[in-house]
């Protein structure tokens, strides 16, 4: 019978493996003036008084005596000066912080934007760089600093906040404290200059400060705390062993497009994926028509700010959005589809079809959703992507085509009817189609029917028709053109989108392939080197730890790259953080190169460096997934080669080691024998009797001699033996 573990055991090494990480403590309110940052030095002075090393890092007094007056006694940690734009900007130090290294930092505003040429954008990733050093935090946030709480802040107040925190921040927080005062009390406090003063005061009352605003404010606040009590009462019932049967959880899909309003469509999904603790996805479907390169942007960043709140994101290929949305929702089980509400219907939503109606009609047991997005963008259109230019001799031969239709149709005129006739000017269409695209066969459509009636429908050499049947002829010819030339539009694009899906296959295909060509460490970073500059056509560099533990550059040339000290300094953050840094993340954006990791399952082996000549590059979702699936084949298999060389080493220490004892007691069993027959000859030579005998004397001395010969013997073969072991 299999024994259980014992839960006390479990429990101390849970708590054994959260102690390496800070402790996040927000102290939470509905709005600026309700007492945070009072309550948070209040808590502190508390903790000091327990014994605990506290310091503060920084905290905004707003003038307030009653704030700096708990300030008294506490160690505080003195501000860092940034010069921007001739103007001297004091921030929060987070090196001195680090430096000093106290068991509780205090960081006031946490949704606070840090002045440029911080190490960090914003404010909360100072304070996950010191939770991960180990060192708690306690720090203050109103709830219209969440991320997915601005779209509801601004309907509630007309006013958009442009500072937010990511949820994921806040909902790694072990501890919420939510600091509420009621609306009067607020409202009070705010007439007698303790929130605001002067005009700023006067404008918060007329604007934010609304009776209603904080209300539903608190509210707000209210719900927030309340999930993360229910995320803490869930993770205590997991520590604890409390089981209980469990439902399948839901899993929902988002739908977008590049409307500048699917960006609230995804803050919406991440608070009903909060609210009802399921999976969600964010997913684009691309058709064959074409972008603009800004609607392209647009949509590249919202996926990245999906991927951030949690989503799993995805670009899908198809003909039929909703067909292609519907089969990807089965193949990933989920259970509700949420699409945006559409705005007024369109000319081609009458005449190709609602994708709602399509969706409801389609979705069977998977229920849909629909959301409404900004008032300010629901009315935004996108505009297709401007037609590239006419080539000129496509254009050409489009039009020798026709003219060699019409060569061959006035060559077999006199045997055919008129009608039958145009069956040839439909294979020319046909071939321009094939050969150069779907402008060029509308054109040879058009085409086809002008030249067929000037030179074979009577009048002659005329655009008259005497026959009026001969326009519903005209009329076929033109929508099979039409038809001919949508149908092979589609085929080029289908055969874009098979090709480009084959290479990102093929190439992790090669990647793997190579990989699993090397044991050897060096040449698995030199494979994933080669191959991320041949498909990403960028320069890159892998950077390693060195004989003296130090970060160094291994491979890649380095002098071909801006790879300077500020360059090695992120390249060694994200090495010692397990996390990327550089252009195109949060973590030190200046950056001219992107780093990542080669994060293995139990180390990070190495840091790449990939610099792009395209900024965007790596801003597309699915580009840098792929880029993070190459590291990570790469870092799994230096890892596995590491470990595997690690074995190897220690197995033939231990062979060597085996050999040691087999010939040691090999010697120990050999050397006594003829060490104690020289030891017997010597006696008896040394008696009287055989020391006059010359016979006996000789005999005794030739038998020592064998015996010291043999044992000569016995020692001249350990230094071979050695040499061999070593």
């Amino acid at each position: 019978m299999e024994q259980r573990p014992n839960p006390d055991e479990l429990l101390a090494q849970l708590n054994a493996e959260e102690s390496k990480r800070g402790k996040l403590k927000i102290f939470f309110g509905a709005a600026a003036g309700v007492g945070k940052t009072y309550t948070m030095l209040e808590a502190a002075r508390a903790r000091k008084k327990e014994g605990v090393d506290i310091v503060i890092g920084y905290v905004e007094m707003h003038k307030r005596p009653e704030t700096a007056a708990l300030l008294e006694g506490l160690e505080i940690l003195p501000n860092k000066t940034i010069e921007y734009k001739n103007v001297e900007l004091k921030e929060f130090d987070i090196d001195a912080a680090m430096k000093r290294s106290p068991r509780l930092v205090i960081v006031d505003e946490l949704a606070h934007t840090n002045a440029p040429g911080s190490r960090h954008a914003k404010r909360w990733q100072d304070v996950d760089e010191l939770l991960d050093k180990g060192i708690d935090v306690y720090t203050t946030l109103n709830v219209q600093h969440c991320e997915t709480a601005t779209d509801i802040v601004a309907q509630i107040t007309g006013i958009t906040v442009h500072e937010a925190v990511p949820d994921t921040v806040i909902e790694k927080a072990d501890e919420i404290e939510l600091v509420d005062l009621p609306t009067e009390d607020l409202l009070k406090r705010l007439k007698e200059g303790k929130v605001y003063l002067g005009e700023q005061a006067e404008r918060a009352a007329a604007n934010f400060f609304q009776p209603g605003n904080l209300m539903a404010l608190r509210q707000l606040a209210l719900r927030y705390t309340a999930h993360n009590v229910d995320e803490k009462l869930l993770s205590y019932k997991k520590t604890h062993s409390i089981t209980k049967v469990w439902q399948t959880r839901d899993r929902f899909l988002i739908c977008v497009s590049p409307s500048p309003s699917a960006i609230s469509l995804i803050r919406a999904g991440k608070r009903i994926a909060s609210e009802l603790g399921v999976e969600w996805l964010v997913v684009y479907v691309e058709t064959p028509a074409q972008l603009r390169s800004e609607d392209k942007n647009r949509l590249s960043e919202m996926l990245t700010a999906a991927e951030k709140l949690g989503a799993q994101t995805a670009t899908l290929s198809g003909q039929d959005v909703a067909d292609t949305l519907i089969a990807y929702a089965r193949s990933k089980n989920v259970t509700k589809i949420i699409v945006g509400k559409p705005g007024k219907p369109r000319l081609s939503e009458l005449l190709s079809g609602s994708l709602i109606d399509k969706l409801a009609r389609k979705c069977g047991e998977i229920d849909l959703y629909l959301l409404s997005g900004e008032a300010a963008t629901q009315g935004t259109k996108i505009k297709p992507a401007p037609l590239p230019p006419i080539s000129w001799p496509n254009l050409g031969w489009t039009f020798v085509v026709v003219t060699l239709s019409t060569l061959i149709c006035y060559l077999l005129s006199p045997y055919l009817a008129p009608v039958n006739l145009l069956m040839f000017y439909l294979l020319g269409v046909t071939w321009v189609a094939y050969s150069y695209g779907r402008r060029m066969s509308i054109v040879a459509s058009i085409l086809s029917v002008l030249f067929f009636d000037y030179f074979f429908v009577p009048p002659y050499f005329s655009f008259a028709v005497e026959d009026a049947q001969y326009l519903l002829a005209f009329i076929v010819v033109l929508a099979v053109g039409f038809t001919i030339a949508h149908l092979t539009g589609r085929l080029r694009w289908q055969t874009a989108a098979m090709a480009a899906h084959e290479d990102k296959t093929s190439a992790l295909y090669a990647l793997s392939s190579d990989l699993v060509k090397s044991s050897y460490p060096d040449e698995l970073f030199k494979i994933v080197l080669r191959h991320v500059e041949d498909i990403f056509r960028c320069r890159a560099l892998i950077l390693t730890l060195g004989a003296d533990n130090k970060l160094a550059v291994r491979f890649g040339e380095a002098q071909g790259t801006v790879f300077d000290q500020k360059e090695f300094a992120v390249a060694q953050w994200a090495f010692e953080h397990a996390k990327s840094a550089g252009k195109g993340t949060d973590t030190l954006p200046g950056s001219i190169g992107l780093y990542l990791p080669f994060v293995g399952a139990e180390k990070t082996v190495g840091v790449i460096g990939i610099f792009a000549q395209d900024e965007k590059q790596f801003v597309d979702p699915e580009q840098f997934r792929i880029l993070q699936m190459f590291v990570s084949q790469a870092a799994l298999a230096v890892e596995g080669a590491q470990l595997a060389a690690a074995a190897l080493d220690a197995e033939s220490k231990i062979e060597n080691e085996r050999l040691k004892n087999l010939i040691l007691t090999t010697f120990s069993y050999e050397l006594p024998e003829p060490l104690a027959a020289v030891s017997r000859s010597a006696q008896e030579l040394l008696k009287p009797e055989n020391m006059d005998d010359p016979q006996k004397r000789e005999a005794l001395i030739e038998k020592m001699r064998q015996d010291v010969q043999r044992l000569n013997d016995l020692i001249s073969e350990l230094p071979g033996i050695t040499r061999f072991l070593k």
